[in-house]
């Protein structure tokens, strides 16, 4: 052959190959769900990644990982940890590690290609994970601290404890290869390596009941070391571990002891030996620092002139510190911190600055945020600035602080005076818009002051537009609202003496979260405080961690533990969230059927249909709304779904010997329930609505008299409430759904954009920046109406994504989505995205009275069902490639359906 014809279709093959190479990338690569994961504990931790794509209908084959032991070993293609060969499979999720066995602190390397059917892929990315300390023996032999009270601390009355600082000096006389710190800092820590803070974590670590489990971080701190001496520091705070009232109610309040910490420093040095720098009584420490007290609903309290310069670093004067002791260690188990640890998520500037009498003044930041306030101030020695924070203003202007309870939410800074000071709490956060701030001798303006939103380091994955601008402000409430209450735990409000973890506030709500925010892990660590709080019995309390000691028997607090197990099955699916959580919820379903169910009547329940709106404003005005109208009904129609959760949960989780008894069980509650409660005019009960939509929606309504209840349903919505709702945080769950799944989207889309009482606008339209605790929050008693509390979302946000935007997924985890949304009159535009664990899902569509534009992408590996608004399918086009290229499904109800691949549409319906 001619070696210039040789040479050229060589080059036509090297393009040609290279051109099939390139449509196909990899990104987003994770590790138990995280990126580049340090520290964990999980022996065989699994896989994923996003396949990249311009092209369409873009489908895995097979993959190959690589697994290595040094990051030259992967750059060379060895995988002598794991290398899986070529895989035939579709899977890009949850894939299982299956190499040599990982040991503590051992860091893994790896890197994936797969196999598509429009060609392969280049490696991706180096990435890495390592392991944390997974015996006993590879921790230090003792906890270090205080286990007692000082003079300056006052534990009786007020549950007031200065901060703990340790230090520790060592050597390095070698040069330095790596260095991981592991440490457990109770209740919550800041780590300093020579003067500089480790990382930028903030009130870390995550809470748990110490009792059963405690929670550790893992550090890279090669960079912080350096030849020679060294100083580590730790600061300890209060957190959850010394309790923030600790003589009240005892019976109800849990508390763990006096701050302390474990930590292990590993060196490994270039010439292959190692170091480790363990907790011992070789440390120093004070707790007459310039952290005063620290508590989270009350504040912390800084004394800038005790601070001791250089505490920190090499060098300092530590001679008149304590020898740290070794004291108790909590009886939980050490155990790797799989979720993200919060940080600093965002910041804001005030809005304005207002002067009240006696020189104070208000700050307003504009938006109820949770976090804390930093502040620049200049000012002589000793002299005291104080910060009070409320959620709003009384009409005179002052604070409004009645919804705090006994919570002071109050920080306290004293100058050291001469040059301009800068300082923010370190262990204390609150809800917040407005600051009274006093102790000033000149006018601050607002650019002294820097709030800092504060929430875990979870991702927003979701965004969402429309033509209407009340249900833009409803979607960035929740936004706000959400994002503040994720502190470890999902606590219920950031603002009074309670930021507890209440089950029955997330059993719907954390689903419609989902869209928003990467919050597998999250919730994936809350499912196992909630099975560490059940108790030998089965019982499940109202808060997990059972920092309160609420175990009253019901099943829509507990049965959230059922909700979040199916949302993370289903947004994610992690097989391993049903297998983790089932036996603990067959042995609770056990415990409540065995005390209470009689002739399948399940006969307990707590709190009704919780927070039901007043019948109007006025009637509502200055009363409490903690009252409990416990409901057998509602009791037993939550059993009768869970049990339909249990037959899912089951054969998921390969417990199919439950299905048949769970099958049984569940037609006898149906049929005891129906018997019962059923009225033939067409409603269960009294006709609540709620007491109406619950059966419905759970599938329990007979065949027959399904359009009857639904009836009722409408006209109690539309005619009698005057197209309002009228649901507590029970019914509102499934409000929305239900009346969008029985054909009445515009019914809900009137409730969800209604401005009057009671609804979600009605907050808006009453200077609301988040969601309220209450429907009536601005007139009810003020011990109980939280202006940031996420409950009374119920399935509103599920409604946004799945019905307005039209994303849903069929199959776990969007393998096969559906897209349909709803087109109601009055709404003309919806632009909203949601990142999967396979990519990014858009949905953005106009409409007018003539044509419908819809752009949409799907992610590579999945498909989707679409659902275009036509009266045939010859009104359809579409913009990208011919219509004909699709795959028609079929006619209905005025819907062209469309089987299609991934990739970019651009859909549009022209009508004559």
């Amino acid at each position: 052959m001619n070696i210039k014809i040789y040479i050229a279709i060589i080059s036509i093959w090297f393009l040609s190959f290279s051109k099939v190479m390139a449509q196909v990338s990899l990104q987003n690569t994770t590790c138990e769900m995280l990126e580049n994961p340090l520290g964990i504990d999980v022996l065989k931790p699994r896989l994923a990644w996003h396949i990249i794509s311009n092209e369409r209908n873009v489908m895995q084959t097979a993959y190959q990982v690589l697994v290595s032991s040094s990051p030259e070993k992967l750059n060379a293609n060895e995988g002598d940890l794991w290398d899986s060969g070529k895989i035939n499979s579709p899977e890009s999720i949850h894939i299982t590690y299956n190499g040599k066995g990982l040991k503590s602190r051992m860091k893994a390397y790896w890197k994936v290609k797969v196999w598509t059917n429009v060609g392969q892929s280049e490696w991706s990315a180096n990435n890495y994970f390592s392991m944390g300390l997974l015996y006993y023996k590879d921790w230090p032999k003792g906890w270090i601290g205080f286990d007692r009270a000082f003079a300056w601390d006052n534990i009786k009355t007020d549950s007031r404890l200065s901060a703990r600082y340790f230090r520790k000096e060592f050597q390095s006389t070698k040069e330095i290869k790596s260095a991981t710190a592991s440490i457990v800092g109770l209740g919550l820590y800041e780590l300093f390596i020579n003067g500089k803070k480790v990382g930028n974590d903030v009130l870390s670590p995550s809470p748990t009941d110490y009792t059963k489990n405690v929670k550790y971080n893992t550090y890279d701190v090669t960079s912080y070391l350096q030849h020679g001496k060294n100083a580590v520091g730790t600061v300890l705070g209060n957190g959850r571990f010394f309790a923030m009232r600790q003589n009240e109610k005892p019976y109800k309040i849990k508390t763990f002891g006096f701050p302390k910490m474990l930590m292990n420093i590993n060196i490994v040095y270039t010439d292959g030996t190692t170091a480790n720098i363990d907790t011992d009584d070789n440390w120093k420490g004070i707790t007459d620092g310039p952290i005063r007290t620290n508590n989270e609903y009350d504040g912390e309290e800084y004394d800038a002139t005790k601070e001791a310069a250089g505490w920190n670093k090499v060098g300092f004067d530590d001679s008149k510190w304590a020898k740290a002791e070794f004291v108790q260690e909590p009886t939980g188990t050490i155990e790797a911190q799989m979720n993200e640890n919060m940080k600093v998520m965002n910041t804001l500037r005030p809005v304005s600055i207002t002067k009240l009498s006696g020189g104070r003044y208000i700050l307003d930041m504009g938006q109820n945020m949770v976090g804390w306030l930093q502040i620049k101030v200049k000012g002589a020695r000793g002299k005291q600035i104080k910060m009070r924070f409320a959620e709003s203003l009384q009409d005179n202007g002052e604070l409004f602080t009645a919804n705090l309870r006994n919570a002071k939410c109050t920080d306290l800074y004293t100058l050291k005076g001469g040059e301009l000071e800068t300082w923010e709490p370190t262990f204390a956060y609150r809800g917040f818009r407005y600051v009274e701030l006093s102790g000033y001798t000149y006018q601050p303006s607002v650019n002294d002051f820097l709030g800092k939103m504060i929430y875990d380091n979870i991702k927003t994955v979701g965004t969402f537009e429309t033509s209407d601008a009340l249900t833009n402000q409803l979607f960035k409430n929740a936004w706000w609202g959400i994002a503040g209450s994720y502190k470890g735990i999902p606590v219920d409000c950031p603002q009074r003496n309670e930021r507890m973890p209440w089950l029955g506030d997330r059993g719907a709500v954390a689903y419609g979260e989902s869209f928003l925010f990467d919050n597998g892990r999250f919730y994936t660590k809350w499912l196992q405080d909630i099975r560490n709080s059940q108790k030998e019995d089965g019982a499940i309390p109202d808060v997990a961690p059972a920092f309160w000691r609420y175990y009253s028997d019901n099943m829509t607090w507990p049965g959230a533990m059922l909700l979040v197990t199916e949302m993370l099955y289903k947004q994610t699916g992690d097989v391993s969230a049903v297998q983790d959580n089932y036996p603990a919820m067959k042995k609770w379903l056990s415990y409540m059927q065995d005390r209470y169910m009689k002739d399948y009547i399940l006969t307990k329940d707590s709190y009704g249909d919780w927070c039901m709106p007043p019948i109007t404003i006025e009637f509502g005005r200055g009363k409490s709304a903690d009252k409990k109208y416990p409901s057998e009904l509602i009791s037993t129609a939550y059993y009768y779904h869970f049990t339909q959760l249990m037959i899912q949960f089951a054969k998921v989780s390969g417990n199919d010997e439950d299905v048949k008894a769970y099958e049984l069980l569940g037609n006898k509650i149906k049929e005891a329930f129906n018997q019962k409660y059923y009225n033939d005019k067409g409603y269960y009960a009294a006709n609540a609505l709620t007491d109406n939509i619950i059966p419905l929606y759970f599938g329990m309504v007979p065949q027959n008299k399904i359009d009857q209840v639904f009836k009722n349903i409408s006209y109690t919505v539309e005619v009698t409430n005057k197209g309002h709702l009228s649901n507590g945080l029970v019914g509102i769950q499934w409000l929305m759904r239900c009346l969008n799944d029985y054909g009445r989207p515009d019914l809900a889309y009137t409730v969800a954009t209604q401005k009057s009482y009671p609804s979600w606008g009605y907050m808006v339209d009453n200077g609301a920046t988040t969601i309220w605790e209450l429907w009536n929050g601005n007139t009810a008693d003020p011990k109980m109406n939280s202006q940031n509390h996420v409950m009374m979302l119920g399935d509103l946000l599920i409604w946004y994504y799945e019905n307005l935007a039209g994303i849903k997924s069929e199959e776990a985890a969007f393998k096969k989505i559906i897209m349909k949304p709803e087109m109601i009159n009055g709404l003309n535009s919806v632009n909203a995205s949601y990142n999967s664990v396979y990519g990014l899902i858009k949905s953005s569509y106009s409409k007018t009275a003539n044509q419908f534009n819809w752009n949409i992408t799907i992610p590579a590996n999945t498909t989707a069902l679409v659902y275009i608004p036509a009266n045939n399918k010859n009104e359809v086009s579409e913009k990208i490639k011919s219509i004909k290229d699709l795959k028609f499904v079929k006619m209905e109800h005025n819907r062209a359906i469309y089987e299609i691949g991934s990739g970019d549409y651009a859909f549009v319906v022209e009508r004559k």
